[in-house]
């Protein structure tokens, strides 16, 4: 037929795209499976791809149109598969790996379609057809998995309805076929393992994945196990084996029951040599065998735990002496030189700790078991010789997690007896450091480490470390001082380098109690220990450090302050574009530099004279360069060029930011005479806002500048403002106009009625701004631009809510009644036409405070009439709005904020407001008398919650009645900001 001609042409190859396209018709087409299913039915096609896509077709119609299907047309689908699985057993060669699969999808859809209503015999027909043929067996088994992935897995996500369908499949099966399937499986198992060690894999797949939900009895029984055991000793077998067994033991039982079946599974495992470690080479085979102890040392926790739990002490301590037997074993495999055997066994050796934590009092093998554990952990945590320090790739991100679940047995290890710990650490950490000039990096680094470690293992009674327990306090003060006393900081490898920096800082506190070792840190940190170090990640790591030492131990550092300072005066160096050599330091690294230095200047015990002299000449350096720079940058042509230098100047101006993070409450700019320094900066940095290249970044840099310097400097800020302001309105984005905001509200919010002159002046251009940003036209699905516009719309109007809450009436009130009017129309306009609730909920907090300042009797003149024209209607209106969705909880709060505006308005004009909604707005909008009174009456109750409830009622009803939806009641002249 054409069809069949057409299905043909793949075989061509120039032809298989047009193919491919005729193929997704036949998809949607009503009837041209059948000629696919013919096709699959009769081998009439030898191409791979078009046998697939026949399945495809045929997969396509049983899964979306399959309950329209003629009982004839079912019965063609069941015996095309029957047919094609008949080929299958014929065929001297198997299909490929990919047709076997997707048949199985096939044959797997059809099952659960079909299976308890109209196919019962599923099973039974393909067993009695395949028998014991390979070809047949392979397509049993993977149609047995694609069951288990379409009606078992857990991982996918199933409706209701499929829910419980597959109860109902799992349901039947047990009662008419599971028993028949194991011993199918048992027969396979049997049969194959030797001549198809493939297939055998296959079937021990699908017993672990059916043994979850059918009776254990069937499978946890001595000829399925000891077959399971004959398996283990098979090379190609072994692993699924293993796996097989694991998914055994980790079924859900009895705890009884349990443990006699983990019990006497290592019994047979035991007596079959396989706890002989050691002499197992093969190490997949010990990675899935440590998985298999792992699964069967924590059922037994799991068991041991229900029996206390049910108070069952007997039973109990039977299971705890199963798990106990166990545990030469889990340290052989834990302490083993593969981290995956190793990291297998974790979670069975983090439980077992979890029982001894519970248990009153430990035997002496039980803390002969900690401490084993311990000097496991211990040795796993080491480096080996092949971990990349200066190139990490997967190998090294694997043990570096491997070792935060190392961290998490130590921590439970201190949990369990933090004395043992401490002693094991401290013996490791003693013997180390006393031999470290000829012991390896790897001996000296986790030495290190584990004493970095103690400060979280060890419980939060002992969190100060230093002060408290004797025994702890001691041990840990003995270390440290052996740590910076013993010479180990000049040991050349960058894992000890930084380990010693990391455990300095994790044990600044130390340096309180005994401050003479200062001077010698402060010397590694300096020098080509630390900042001067040979390896870019030690540098960098040890700028962010040593900002955290000087942080917490700056007073006592007095005496040496200049002489740091001296030091690192190279490292405070402005790196421009052209300087060809590289720098120690990264920008990102500098900024720690001179977060430090600025820590250091400004907690000194010098007088303010010394303090302004060191800040100034911290400062200057980066004041002149940026000067130099800023002349240069109009001046370059190429964009590249252009971007490295506003870089720098950015870099330089961060830099100067960072310094002022060292003042506070205690020790401000003006007291520590630094006040004229800052004013410089400022002075040479302002000019950068009107460069006319590289705009954004310069003035997001000086930007944050400012924001520093309103609360560093306070009133001395104030001057520089308007200048500023003025360069940073010209040209604006809408980023531009999103970051200027806060700037403004951040000196509103600070200096109140000491700005409302500037604010005055400045509040209609940025107003002006602002609605000429929004109303350039965009492209309708230019989503970045849309985003860009809501995050300035609410700026906006978080910018109004700031001025009307500062208690700065005058500002919009002495801005003339026009621009008072377009104003206020932008915030009736954002509460109720734009969908975004977080403005709505802002511009009804400015609309509430309005009404309270100008809506009294010696309000406004004209705004009580713009209260009942405008604003009531927009409290009923925004609510009615169809993308007004009170499932979302920012609207609540809308809605909440529109019933107190409500209530503010009733507050200030009394009886006249409740007289125009009965006698005028109400019934112009046709809502019946009694509606209107019970509304009125809402209002007039003392508690605004009970109109909160009431309105929130109403709104969820969105009830015709009380307001027309389609009277337009709040008219907002386009005007105010068209194109949005």
């Amino acid at each position: 037929t054409e069809k069949q001609d057409t299905l043909g042409i793949c075989e061509n190859k120039t032809c298989k795209y047009l193919a491919m396209a005729y193929f997704e018709q036949l998809k949607e087409s009503q009837d041209a499976w059948e000629v696919c299913a013919e096709a699959l039915a009769k081998g009439i096609y030898n191409d791979d791809h078009v046998k697939f896509f026949c399945f495809q077709v045929l997969e396509h119609q049983i899964k979306y149109r399959h309950a329209g299907l003629s009982a004839v047309q079912q019965q063609l689908i069941r015996e095309t598969l029957m047919k094609w699985l008949q080929c299958q057993l014929m065929n001297s060669q198997p299909e490929k790996p990919f047709i076997r699969n997707k048949a199985a999808q096939v044959f797997a859809l059809t099952f659960v379609m079909e299976y308890v209503t109209l196919w019962p015999k599923f099973f039974f027909d393909i067993l009695s057809l395949v028998g014991l043929n390979p070809h047949g067996v392979d397509i049993y088994l993977r149609t047995l998995m694609a069951i288990d992935a379409e009606v078992v897995d857990r991982d996918i996500l199933h409706s209701p309805e499929e829910t419980r369908r597959n109860t109902l499949i799992k349901d039947t099966m047990r009662e008419q076929c599971i028993p028949n399937l194991v011993e199918s499986w048992f027969q396979i198992l049997q049969a194959y393992q030797q001549s198809h060690p493939e297939l055998t894999c296959q079937c021990l797949e699908v017993v672990g994945a059916y043994v979850s939900w059918i009776d254990l009895n069937l499978i946890a029984n001595d000829r399925f196990v000891n077959l399971l055991l004959s398996h283990m000793s098979v090379e190609e077998l072994r692993e699924e084996a293993c796996d097989c067994l694991f998914e055994i033991v980790n079924k859900g039982m009895d705890p009884v029951d349990k443990t006699k079946l983990v019990e006497s599974l290592c019994q047979v495992l035991q007596s079959a040599g396989f706890f002989n470690v050691e002499q197992e080479e093969d190490v997949d085979f010990l990675a899935k065998f440590s998985r298999l102890v792992n699964g069967m040392g924590q059922s037994l926790v799991l068991s041991w735990t229900k029996l206390v739990k049910a108070g069952n002490v007997k039973v109990a301590a039977d299971t705890l002496q199963a798990v106990e037997a166990k545990v030469p074993l889990l340290l052989q495999l834990l302490v083993h030189e593969d981290d995956d055997i190793s990291a297998n066994i974790v979670g069975f050796c983090y439980d077992y700790l979890h029982v001894l934590k519970q248990l009153p009092q430990l035997t002496d093998q039980q803390k002969a078991n900690i401490e084993a554990i311990m000097l496991a952990v211990m040795k796993k945590l080491t480096y080996d010789d092949e971990y990349n320090f200066e190139n990490e790739g997967e190998d090294e991100a694997m043990f570096v997690e491997y070792r935060k679940q190392l961290k998490m047995l130590l921590d439970r290890l201190a949990q369990v007896s933090p004395e043992l710990l401490l002693e094991a650490v401290r013996r490791v950490f003693t013997n180390t450091m006393q031999n470290w000039q000829t012991a390896l990096f790897m001996e000296v680094e986790v030495a290190i480490r584990l004493l970095y470690m103690l400060g979280e293992a060890l419980p939060a009674s002992h969190g100060a470390h230093f002060s408290g327990d004797t025994a702890k306090t001691s041990a840990l003060q003995d270390m440290m001082r052996t740590l910076v006393s013993c010479g180990v900081s000049g040991y050349q490898h960058t894992s000890v380098s930084l380990e010693f920096f990391e455990t300095v800082v994790r044990y600044d506190k130390f340096f309180i109690v005994e401050p003479q070792h200062i001077p010698n840190v402060l010397m590694a940190f300096l020098d080509q220990r630390g900042l001067r170090h040979s390896s870019p990640k030690v540098r960098s790591r040890v700028a962010y450090l040593f900002s955290r030492f000087v942080k917490t131990l700056h007073k006592h550092m007095n005496a040496f302050i200049e002489d740091i300072l001296s030091r690192i005066q190279d490292l405070l160096e402005l790196t421009p574009p052209e300087n060809g050599f590289p720098a120690l330091l990264t920008s990102d690294d500098q900024l720690f530099m001179f977060e430090t230095a600025g820590v250091l200047i400004v907690n000194g015990e010098s007088p303010a004279e010394r303090k302004q002299a060191l800040m100034r000449s911290l400062l200057t350096p980066l004041m002149d360069a940026f000067r130099l720079l800023l002349a240069k940058l109009p001046q370059e042509t190429e964009e590249e060029r252009q971007a490295a230098l506003a870089d720098c100047l950015s870099h330089a101006v961060g830099f100067a930011s960072r310094t002022s993070k060292a003042f506070s409450n205690k020790q401000t700019v003006k007291q520590c005479g630094c006040t004229e320094v800052y004013r410089d900066c400022l002075q040479a940095f302002l000019p950068a806002l009107s460069c006319p290249v590289q705009r954004g970044p310069l003035r997001s840099s000086v930007r944050s500048f400012l924001h520093r310097m309103i609360i560093c400097l306070e009133e001395e800020v104030l001057p520089f403002i308007p200048a500023a302001s003025e360069h940073m309105l010209k040209d604006c984005e809408a980023k531009d106009l999103q970051e200027f905001i806060p700037l403004i509200s951040q000196i509103t919010a600070k200096f109140k009625r000491q700005v409302s002159p500037f604010l005055q002046q400045v509040f209609m251009p940025l107003v002006l701004a602002i609605f000429e940003v929004l109303a350039r036209p965009a492209e309708d699905n230019d989503q970045a631009a849309a985003l860009e516009k809501q995050m300035l719309r609410r700026s906006y109007f978080c910018f109004i809510q700031t001025i009307a809450s500062s208690g700065m009436n005058e500002v919009m009130a002495n801005q003339g009644a026009e621009n008072i009017e377009r104003v206020v129309f932008t915030i009736i306009q954002g509460a109720v036409d734009f969908p975004d609730p977080i403005a709505q909920k802002t511009c009804f907090i400015i609309l509430s405070k309005l009404v309270e300042l100008w809506g009294g009797k010696d309000g406004m003149v004209g705004f009580p009439d713009f209260i009942y024209k405008h604003i009531v209607p927009a409290c009923f209106l925004a609510p009615l709005k169809p993308t007004f969705d009170l499932t979302d909880a920012q609207t609540v709060l809308t809605l909440s904020e529109c019933a107190l505006t409500l209530k503010i308005i009733h507050l200030k004009r009394g009886p006249e407001f409740i007289q125009f909604l009965q006698q005028e707005y109400l019934p112009s909008l046709q809502v019946s008398p009694e509606i209107a009174q019970e509304l009125c009456q809402v209002l007039q109750q003392p508690d605004v919650k009970v109109l909160k409830t009431y309105i929130k009622v109403r709104a969820d009803e969105r009830d015709s009645s009380l307001i027309l939806k389609n009277v337009i009641l709040c008219h907002v002249p386009p005007s105010c900001y068209e194109g949005q």
